[in-house]
């Protein structure tokens, strides 16, 4: 029996679902059967508002994509984002359980529970863990190349995690919309990280790139190397922002200048420089945002694959242009393919998330469904997933 999964991506301007179908050559892309689409309410920013207009809101888009689909849909898996979104780096060592001192896979996790516990109280106050992701594994104060110490020889073991996090709240009250709308929620996934099994290739991610996208009210990056997320981050500003510019610099209405914005020509006659200008003006100063932190973590310049552009803002004229003269790096917009048979073809790269929450369900789904674990357990099979996740 094939597995059908359902993905669900709440902006705010837009919820977005997407019903996919495990194709039976697991090298190819999931078969899209259906997509549903609905004007969110109830969010500002991300953060929800209103539970049950953000409930309603979903329930009309997931309606429209099962009746499509002809499946009726019980689970889901849920992407965050929002400016809650952010992150956090742990560093924990352990001691090497065998008396033989060969590091085995159960010595990893307890690495891991030591670089959690070694986090701030200010990166966990109010905040939920959404992924844990080992960046680099030491063994005796040696760093261990290729990943994995499993099968070497040591006293201590230490590693370097990238935690994900996000808002408790915020999590509380989107699960809590979902659920209200009928359907219960098998995972919840940062936005970024979802859009990226779609958006970018192996190729991309092993030599390292940045994956930018421009929503309606928030600018979110992922940045990858050795195919492993480093850093993931979210600044409050987005195409909307552009559209106020606009209105404001033009002493227009908003509606005028989100046609404007998207290359109508209305019937006052405004200067093409001036609306450029704005524009341009305010898609440099979100790469601006992208540079510096970019020279936070010490990667400024030094993405081969460089910058790729998802959401809707991705298709303002002047932004792939100017993200290669800001950033000093190969720009270009993000693609995808469908899934072969696909019934249904995605138009452009605003549906990224939702479809990329379909292949995490796909190849992490089942095992999610095992309950009453250990803790010890639930950190090993996470770590496990994200180890065959970013393998090449």
């Amino acid at each position: 029996m094939s597995t059908i999964v359902t993905g669900i991506d709440v902006g705010t301007y837009h919820v977005k679902v997407v019903i996919a179908e495990q194709s039976t050559d697991p090298r190819q892309m999931p078969r899209i059967l259906a997509t549903g689409y609905a004007e969110s309410r109830g969010l500002k920013n991300g953060y929800i508002t209103s539970i049950p207009e953000v409930s309603r809101s979903v329930a009309a888009a997931v309606a429209q994509a099962s009746k499509a689909a002809h499946v009726k849909v019980k689970r889901v898996y849920l992407g965050l984002g929002g400016v809650g979104l952010d992150e956090a780096f742990g560093r924990g060592e352990s001691i090497v359980e065998k008396g033989n001192a060969e590091i085995t896979e159960r010595d990893l996790p307890h690495a891991i529970a030591a670089s959690e516990k070694a986090l701030a109280p200010a990166f966990t106050l109010n905040r939920k863990i959404i992924h844990t992701i080992p960046l680099r594994f030491s063994v005796d104060g040696q760093r261990v190349m290729g990943g994995s110490p499993v099968g070497m020889k040591g006293v201590r073991i230490a590693v370097e995690t990238l935690f994900i996090t996000c808002l408790d709240r915020h999590v509380s009250d989107l699960v809590s919309a979902v659920e209200e709308a009928g359907f219960e929620v098998e995972d919840v996934v940062a936005s970024p990280i979802a859009a990226s099994f779609v958006t970018l290739s192996k190729m991309q991610k092993r030599v390292g790139c940045v994956l930018a996208n421009i929503g309606a009210e928030t600018l979110s990056i992922a940045v990858f190397e050795d195919t492993t997320p480093i850093s993931v981050k979210v600044f409050p500003v987005g195409a909307s922002d552009v559209t106020n510019d606009l209105a404001l610099g033009l002493r227009i209405a908003p509606e005028d200048a989100e046609q404007l914005k998207q290359g109508a020509v209305l019937g006052a006659p405004f200067p093409k420089k001036k609306i450029d200008d704005l524009i341009a003006k305010r898609v440099s100063d979100m790469f601006k945002l992208i540079e510096a932190h970019l020279k936070k973590i010490g990667k400024n310049e030094l993405l081969p694959a460089g910058i790729i552009l998802t959401g809707g803002g991705s298709a303002l004229q002047p932004a792939a242009d100017l993200a290669k003269t800001i950033l000093h790096l190969p720009s270009r917009l993000a693609s995808f393919e469908d899934g072969t048979g696909s019934k249904v073809q995605l138009k452009d790269g605003t549906w990224a998330v939702a479809y990329g929450l379909t292949i995490w369900g796909i190849t992490q789904g089942g095992d999610l469904e095992i309950k009453q674990q250990s803790e010890f357990k639930e950190l090993f099979k996470s770590f496990l997933h994200w180890f065959k996740k970013f393998l090449p």
